[in-house]
């Protein structure tokens, strides 16, 4: 298991496991992280399965998992959590046929409360009729849920302590684990100015010579190309910072697809933390309120498109076009989803969508699914003549 801190990992791990190895517990002056360094195999002894948590302190630790496997063959063994992923180099086996991977994200909207879930995406992909229902989300609502974002630990707290939560966050990563996942010292400036370039441009195809530009317009802060590289690296390593990647449909048309991810911070309330925003300063800036709901929104999508087995992507072509977020399975089923804070968007969101349909099956793909407007307010849930769907973002669910 593996995603960003704080998110519930070892909480979810502990449900599972029968015994545990907390690489963190500093017991005994951290006897397990020594004892994972110098005899990693036997601290795999013990009833299974057995917790590895924050197995990346002592990277050894999974070439053991892989080889006790290959000595003992059998599901279920070992459960191994990580909020860092190690740099190359540092394991010798990929895991490859002996562990599979679940990726974490902060919780959903349907998890913190927010929506109801009367909407399900899979039975959108099975083709059930939508329900005829009004979404009840405000303006206020939907800010506040940016701000306190989907942190297990905010749930049963105020909105304010729900903010300090995301901010204490954000300074954790800026002035420690940045440095100590791999031992090397970087400018708390400068990640702080990156963070911030990065939620102004959140769930955007912001490149990188851009976010040097930003950090140091808005910023005063300077850093070069290989530094943002690198730190860029170093915030994905801590899952810190997402990429949605671009869709790579097969397409047997003359159609240039653009290439560039979309970066985000893995939860809205941390874009609202770097920029030091509250509600209402985000009231009053409609450009950046509708990044970060996007955000929020494409976290929700990755949530629930992960519990279905459909992979979240976005659509970015030479002509122009593009498309918030693609949902794919492997089947080659995939949906088209256009994320608008108000239903006064709906109309030209949907001839977006329509455009992506027409482009797809003139290139020789599969019909969508389903093409569906996600909005924020102002909506209620139904099917347009022209057959797309239209949700609000309460009322979706997986």
């Amino acid at each position: 298991m593996e995603g960003p801190k704080w998110c519930g990992k070892t909480w979810l791990a502990r449900t599972l496991s029968r015994s545990e190895v907390l690489l963190q517990d500093p017991t005994g002056n951290y006897r397990n992280r020594r004892m994972a360094v110098d005899d990693p195999i036997a601290l795999l002894a013990g009833e299974k399965p057995r917790l590895l948590d924050e197995w990346q302190d002592a990277p050894g630790l999974w070439d053991a998992v892989r080889i006790q496997v290959d000595r003992q063959p059998g599901s279920g063994q070992f459960i191994l959590t990580g909020s860092t992923t190690p740099r190359e180099g540092l394991v010798a086996h990929s895991g490859t046929g002996r562990m599979s991977r679940l990726r974490l994200w902060t919780m959903s909207s349907t998890e913190t409360g927010l929506s109801t879930g009367t909407i399900s995406l899979n039975a959108l992909f099975d083709g059930e009729q939508v329900p005829a229902v009004a979404g009840q989300a405000t303006p206020g609502t939907l800010i506040r849920a940016i701000i306190r974002g989907g942190w297990p630990g905010a749930l049963r707290r105020s909105d304010a302590d729900a903010a300090e939560l995301a901010r204490q966050y954000l300074l954790g990563v800026i002035h420690s684990e940045a440095s100590r996942s791999d031992g090397m010292a970087r400018d708390p400036s400068k990640l702080a100015a990156l963070l911030a370039s990065l939620a102004r441009n959140s769930a955007t195809t912001v490149t990188n010579a851009t976010l040097g530009r930003d950090m140091a317009t808005t910023s005063g802060v300077t850093a070069s190309a290989k530094t943002i590289t690198e730190y860029l690296g170093v915030l994905g390593r801590l899952f810190t910072v997402v990429e949605i990647p671009a869709w790579s449909p097969a397409l047997r048309s003359p159609v240039r697809l653009r290439e560039q991810p979309k970066r985000m911070l893995v939860d809205p309330s941390l874009a609202v933390a770097a920029l030091n925003a509250d509600e209402e300063s985000l009231a009053a800036d409609p450009k950046t309120l509708g990044f970060l709901f996007e955000s929020m929104c494409l976290r929700d999508l990755e949530v629930y498109g992960g519990t279905i087995g459909a992979t979240v992507s976005h659509y970015r072509d030479n002509s122009g076009l593009e498309v918030d977020a693609i949902l794919a399975k492997p089947s080659g089923d995939w949906a088209g989803v256009e994320i608008k804070w108000s239903g006064s968007a709906v109309d030209a969101a949907a001839a977006t969508l329509l455009r992506l349909r027409d482009k797809m099956l003139a290139g020789g793909e599969k019909a969508p699914a389903f093409l569906m407007v996600l909005v924020g307010v102002g909506e209620f849930a139904h099917v347009r003549p022209d057959t797309v769907v239209v949700a609000p973002v309460d009322l979706l669910g997986i």
